[in-house]
């Protein structure tokens, strides 16, 4: 017998393909948008980056919701680097075609830092992924552009789209490349001690992850709401 769940946790962000692989593991959550200042500090490093603005994403949110509404929040933020750049969304068509030549036949990395917020404690987590493009020639970077999916994307791609033509090859977490490492995600909320329908009995929140611990967290107003089907 199925039914749905209620909601397990807030999810920070607006992107469809986090909410999407949030119902891959049967986590059930709220999707509540929230915009923040995501420029790049001076000298800021990729992974310290990402870190901050999914902290900052969590801890945001988490103080603006009423505490009779309160539910753990979960934020994740992506950046790609190459030659020590980061590369966050394109500005404009320019923009978007200068990344894509700097990714042509070349490796690069995909930074995703996870992070959960609740009552007491808001925990991070970080992947880190290598991926290898082929070489591309301008007509398949100009053709790309005008598909309209690297408008969005930090890198000005995305890999679960037409953009996997283009990949020779990945080291690392497909998952944490589309936006929202899983892995990570599923320790993350196991070791709060969030139970949901993915999990498995053998996953052991004591065991050692990638967690660091940061300052516990401190909107009314419209969520989504996303449900994930579990099985009874």
């Amino acid at each position: 017998m199925s039914n749905i769940s209620k909601p397990l946790i807030y999810l920070a962000s607006a992107s469809p393909r986090r909410s999407a692989l949030l119902h891959q593991i049967g986590v059930a959550h709220h999707v509540w948008p929230l915009a923040v200042d995501e420029q790049v500090h001076a000298a800021e490093q990729p992974a310290c980056y990402v870190q901050r603005l999914a902290g900052t994403k969590a801890r945001t949110l988490w103080a603006q919701l009423a505490e009779a509404a309160r539910l753990p929040v979960l934020a994740a933020d992506t950046a790609v680097a190459i030659d020590k750049n980061i590369l966050g969304k394109p500005r404009d068509e320019a923009d978007g075609l200068r990344m894509l030549a700097l990714l042509s036949g070349r490796t690069h990395e995909v930074y995703t830092a996870v992070a959960l917020c609740r009552e007491d404690a808001c925990d991070l987590a970080l992947s880190v992924s290598e991926v290898t493009f082929r070489s591309l020639s301008q007509k398949e970077m100009s053709a790309y552009w005008h598909s309209g999916e690297p408008a969005d994307k930090a890198g000005a791609y995305a890999i679960q789209g037409r953009a996997a033509l283009y990949i020779e090859h990945i080291a690392g977490s497909y998952s944490g490349i589309m936006g929202l490492p899983l892995f990570e995600t599923g320790r993350l909320l196991a070791a709060a001690g969030l139970h949901f329908t993915g999990q498995q009995d053998c996953m052991d929140p004591q065991a050692p992850g990638p967690y660091r611990h940061a300052e516990p967290p401190g909107q009314t107003g419209n969520s989504r709401i996303a449900t994930a089907e579990v099985r009874g």
